[in-house]
């Protein structure tokens, strides 16, 4: 048993004005949740913008740059407008136990303070707790029971069910930007896709879970080196944001689509299962990176 938790929760809103939400939609939720957040430092600090071990010591690895520890999932709302009184929701999924109810509150706390142009409001009508097969258990926004005690934790297991598998196609859902070597056409190549996923993976348990990850991650790397890419159906994304702070402009693209690999992907499946839940690549916190496995 490889153990990874996390809290996969959905928020229902409703709009008490004409919303708009963007291309990428979490880009409007991350910036209202930052804005919100603001007004409490440590858990500023803490969750959004995480770089520095409690003792102040670096990061696993010498990791610079400390992985957020949660992941907006609002795809379902890019480009959409949200009227007057209309339902609308989101989920948030969070990988730190201690930050479920900052991090909800927060959320909940910025919908009502308002968002987007004009900074309409949203009324939290619910909170629900969501299983991997899209169940749900309710509980009241205004429990005074800590989040923590009334959503259950995912587990996932990383560790090999002995179960063989010689090919798997991979659904890119949401735009994916991976660093690292790549094919000259800029495909996925496994080599790449499951170093990041793997270090990803990895880091967020150290820094946030239990404790490291127990597994052979060089050896993991040496073996992800046999699985060939055979075919990709990918298209290129176009997306940007403008920072109101600095008025520097970032790219949110990437690519979407499917590809298939072939090779003794056995061990490698339930982290690829995983790649749904945690996101990969670059700029995870606004729902890049949704990788499923269709086959």
């Amino acid at each position: 048993m490889i153990p990874f938790e996390f809290y996969r929760v959905r928020l229902h809103l409703r709009a008490r004005g004409p919303l708009r939400f963007p291309i990428p939609a979490a880009n409007l939720l991350r910036g209202a949740l930052g804005y919100r957040l603001e007004d409490r430092q440590q858990d500023y600090a803490r969750w959004f913008r995480p770089g520095r071990t409690p003792e102040g010591g670096p990061a696993p690895s010498g990791l610079a740059d400390w992985p957020r520890p949660f992941v907006l999932r609002a795809s379902h709302l890019d480009g959409t407008e949200c009227h007057p009184e209309e339902c609308w929701s989101f989920d948030v999924h969070i990988f730190a136990r201690e930050a479920v109810w900052p991090l909800l509150g927060a959320l909940a706390g910025a919908a009502e303070r308002g968002m987007g142009r004009g900074r309409v409001a949203s009324k939290l009508l619910r909170i629900e707790a969501l299983d991997l097969d899209n169940g749900g258990t309710d509980f009241s926004p205004g429990s005074d029971e800590a989040p923590t005690r009334l959503v259950p934790p995912i587990c996932l297991n990383l560790a090999h069910t002995g179960q063989r598998a010689d090919h798997v196609s991979l659904r890119f859902v949401t735009a994916t930007e991976l660093k690292g070597r790549a094919s000259s056409a800029g495909e996925p190549d496994f080599t790449t896709l499951f170093a990041r996923l793997r270090d990803r993976l990895g880091n967020l348990r150290a820094l946030y879970g239990a404790a490291p990850l127990e597994v052979d991650f060089c050896g993991l790397g040496e073996r992800a080196r046999s699985i060939r890419l055979v075919h990709a159906r990918l298209d290129w994304e176009r997306a940007q944001r403008r920072s109101s702070r600095t008025g520097q402009v970032h790219s949110l693209g990437g690519f979407t689509g499917e590809a298939d690999y072939e090779g003794d992907l056995g061990e490698f499946m339930p982290w690829l299962w995983a790649a749904r839940w945690i996101g990969v690549g670059r700029q995870t916190v606004w729902g890049k990176g949704d990788v499923r496995v269709i086959r």
